[in-house]
C-alpha cells in the first residue's frame, strides 16, 4: 500500500468558465474603450476645412435653385451617334435661343476623361455639339445663360453605345 495519494488531473469547473468569460469580455471592453477614446480625441468633428464659407455657399446654391425654378426653363439632352443635342424651352414651351452654354462631359466614377463641350445653335432652341466618339456612361453638366444673365444649371446622364 502506498502512502502517496494518486494525483488528480485538472478538472474544469463552472468557476473556471466564469473566470474565462469575465477575462475575455473585460479585455474586449477595455480594447473597445481605448479605441473609442482614441477616435473621439483625434477627430475634430469637422467634415470641411471651412464650414462657415461652405454653409454660405450652400445658401447661395439654394437661392440659385429657387431662381432657376422661377424661370421655368426645361432642357433635354440626347446623344445621337457622335452628336450631342440639347433642347431648351421656357415655361410656355417656346424655344430658348441665344443662350451661352458652358458645359463639360465627365465620367460618373472618375475624374479622368473630363472634357469641355462647345454647343452651337442649329435651330431655335436646339443646340448641338460634337461628342468626339464617346462610349459608356457620361454625365453632362452645364450652365446656360441668357442675355439677362439668368442662369440655368443642369446635369444629365448620357449612355453611349
Amino acid at each position: 500500500m502506498s502512502l502517496v495519494e494518486p494525483r488528480r488531473g485538472f478538472r474544469l469547473t463552472g468557476w473556471h468558465v466564469l473566470a474565462a468569460l469575465v477575462v475575455f469580455f473585460g479585455v474586449s471592453f477595455a480594447v473597445d474603450a481605448i479605441m473609442v477614446m482614441d477616435a473621439y480625441h483625434t477627430f475634430s468633428g469637422e467634415v470641411a476645412s471651412s464650414p462657415y464659407e461652405e454653409g454660405l455657399a450652400y445658401d447661395s446654391q439654394l437661392d440659385q435653385q429657387r431662381a432657376q425654378t422661377a424661370l421655368g426653363w426645361r432642357m433635354s439632352a440626347t446623344l445621337n451617334g457622335p452628336t450631342l443635342h440639347l433642347t431648351a424651352v421656357d415655361r410656355a414651351g417656346s424655344p430658348l435661343s441665344g443662350l451661352r452654354i458652358v458645359a463639360r462631359l465627365e465620367r460618373p466614377a472618375t475624374e479622368q476623361g473630363r472634357r469641355a463641350v462647345l454647343f452651337h445653335l442649329v435651330s431655335p432652341g436646339v443646340y448641338q455639339s460634337d461628342a468626339q466618339s464617346i462610349s459608356g456612361a457620361w454625365d453632362l453638366r452645364l450652365s446656360a445663360y441668357d442675355a439677362s444673365d439668368h442662369r440655368f444649371d443642369a446635369e444629365r446622364r448620357l449612355i453611349a453605345p
